[in-house]
């Protein structure tokens, strides 16, 4: 990859290359990043487009399903000519169309432990954007073996969640310190429903945190947990501490 930027990417970035926090500097770092976005439903979707629009080099698409009718309220990537289409090759389309200077990965099928390992290794920084628990905790311990930061989001009804993972930290936790073993009665989109709006705010807030996690600006929610409520329009913060006898990272150095 070319490490310098092009005349047509100073163009294409130069309202956020304006920022002092980003500069040309923070614009290379996210051309020579690569992610990993597992999901491409209601929260993969604001974040892949917003990577892609920003110049996030390499995105590595990870989505074993295909569009159905009923995704369309929320996931903004698809559109209606896509119904019965991969969700990854209907991305890629999408995201091709968007900016097609970068690099972009697909994985088409379920990844179990070994090729979940495999997919972690080979980006810089993974964003959780699935549906449930198991794959959650499947992710997230890929990351700690592999020390790849982790930015993770959740949404269902009218309230969603916002945390930040990043096992390079001495003093972060990681997903399974906050969640434990999760919930039996864990519910889905499909059976609580959920407001698309309300995912595209966590997807974009999402993008956000990668993004100052890539470049290198800003505070990272790193120890956080952010809560959203959107029926009052609320936001609430509180402290995650690293659990010691965490079964997942509690033996990380």
């Amino acid at each position: 990859m070319n490490l310098e930027l092009t005349d047509d990417e100073l163009l294409r970035y130069s309202r956020q290359i304006l920022l002092p926090q980003i500069d040309i500097a923070g614009q290379l770092r996210l051309k020579s990043s690569r992610v990993l976005i597992v999901g491409l439903g209601g929260l993969g979707s604001p974040v892949a487009l917003y990577l892609a629009a920003a110049g996030v080099g390499e995105l590595h698409l990870a989505d074993f399903d295909t569009v159905d009718l009923s995704n369309l309220q929320r996931q903004i990537i698809h559109d209606a000519s896509q119904v019965g289409v991969a969700k990854v090759d209907s991305a890629m389309a999408r995201l091709s169309a968007i900016n097609a200077q970068i690099e972009l990965v697909p994985q088409r099928a379920a990844l179990d432990a070994d090729s979940l390992a495999v997919a972690v290794a080979a980006v810089d920084l993974v964003l959780d954007c699935s549906d449930n628990f198991t794959t959650r905790e499947a992710v997230n311990a890929a990351c700690v073996a592999a020390g790849k930061p982790l930015v993770s989001g959740a949404a269902i009804r009218l309230e969603g969640q916002l945390a930040v993972f990043d096992p390079r930290r001495a003093d972060s936790p990681c997903y399974h310190c906050l969640y434990g073993h999760g919930s039996e009665a864990e519910l889905t989109c499909s059976e609580a429903g959920v407001a698309g709006p309300l995912v595209g705010l966590v997807g974009s807030l999402q993008a956000l945190e990668a993004l100052k996690l890539l470049a290198g600006f800003g505070e990272p929610l790193v120890g956080r947990l952010l809560l959203i409520d959107a029926l009052g329009s609320r936001f609430r913060e509180l402290r995650v501490r690293r659990d010691p006898g965490c079964s997942v990272c509690g033996g990380q150095p």
